[in-house]
């Protein structure tokens, strides 16, 4: 709670300080008619019966009035001070017309400037997460991002994108604009930001993006999606860019696994090696009734991530674990190994 309230207090200033050179221009006429009616009035318009004019307090005042409410007492007989009577309440309207009430009603109202908040919000965020283009990718990193307690400032091109609105609901600011241009990334805090990751669907936007935050924060983390994974290999080594990821890459494995009749769960590529994630019920009659965890790990050399039994999951089932029929074991293991696991896990594979 203290935090977000930091957070807001620090936005608020943020906001006002570009509120306030945006308003540059009106508060300075402001000032130059304030300022230099207050000393014309000191000069033309001397006290009854004193040859001195009023003090700088008392000049201040009449002219402030005179700027706001009109003038007040006597015509004055001067011929300068009766210019200020006329001239002086018409700047003041304009003054009040195009500064001062545009001023108050963004200053209130943070929905009229819209973007321009969330550009304060995101000013006030440090070790972020950038994610540049917010369709499902995007939005589901984004969802991930939050569960591990990480803080994420999004950038999309799209301000219909169906995911916006639920991403600012959980306090995600979301800047609208190209990303590929530097000038977005550094409304997004990316020399402040520790990964950046950009999830368009234009592999070239995405690697523009890359190159752009690197040029400007060289130590920033990037993981880089794309489609063509000969190129994102190329991308990975030419670049010096952390992670690039091919979605087909990554889609393929877990497509031909599936086709496979194979249980598996999640496939990924470790260097040129695929493994799996698979999951196997091990049947009454199975070659495997009655060994341990540790003797499938070293017979069928694999790594058994969770032991399940009767609805109760062990992440890290003890290595004398015995394995009964009706037991779901989740393997991680190249998919050579699950053809073989998947026979040692049915009743038709013992000898009878």
């Amino acid at each position: 709670m203290l935090r977000w309230l930091h957070r807001a207090i620090r936005a608020q200033f943020r906001d006002t300080y570009v509120l306030l050179l945006e308003s540059r221009v009106s508060l300075l006429f402001f000032l130059a008619v304030w300022l230099g009616s207050a000393a014309l009035l000191i000069l033309y318009y001397p006290e009854p019966g004193s040859p001195l004019g009023p003090s700088w307090g008392e000049a201040l005042w009449m002219a402030f009035t005179l700027i706001f409410f009109g003038p007040d007492g006597e015509y004055p007989e001067n011929g300068v001070v009766r210019f200020l009577y006329y001239v002086v309440p018409i700047a003041g309207l304009l003054i009040i017309v195009d500064g001062l009430l545009r001023f108050g009603t963004a200053f209130f109202d943070k929905q009229v400037r819209g973007q321009k908040w969330q550009v304060a919000v995101a000013s006030t965020y440090d070790q972020h997460i950038i994610i540049c283009g917010l369709g499902k990718v995007g939005y589901r990193t984004a969802l991930e991002l939050l569960k591990f307690g990480r803080e994420v400032v999004g950038i999309e091109s799209n301000d219909d994108g169906r995911f916006l609105t639920a991403l600012r609901d959980r306090g995600i600011p979301v800047l609208i604009g190209d990303a590929s241009r530097p000038e977005f990334l550094e409304r997004a805090g990316v020399r402040r930001a520790d990964a950046i990751i950009p999830a368009t669907d234009n592999e070239l936007a995405n690697l523009d993006i890359a190159l752009h935050a690197r040029e400007m924060n060289p130590k920033i983390k990037v993981v880089l999606r794309m489609f063509d994974p000969d190129l994102a290999e190329r991308v990975e080594k030419g670049f010096g860019i952390h992670t690039a990821f091919s979605a087909s890459a990554l889609a393929a494995p877990v497509f031909a696994t599936a086709a496979m009749r194979f249980q598996v769960k999640h496939s990924f590529y470790v260097g040129s090696t695929l493994l799996n994630l698979a999951e196997f019920t091990i049947e009454p009659g199975a070659a495997i009734e009655g060994w341990s965890v540790q003797q499938l790990q070293r017979e069928v050399d694999a790594s058994v991530v969770t032991h399940q039994r009767n609805g109760s999951t062990d992440i890290h089932p003890e290595l004398e674990q015995e394995l009964c029929a009706g037991d779901i074991v989740l393997l991680l293991a190249p998919i050579e190994t699950l053809g073989r696991m998947g026979t040692l896990s049915t009743s038709r594979s013992k000898p009878g």
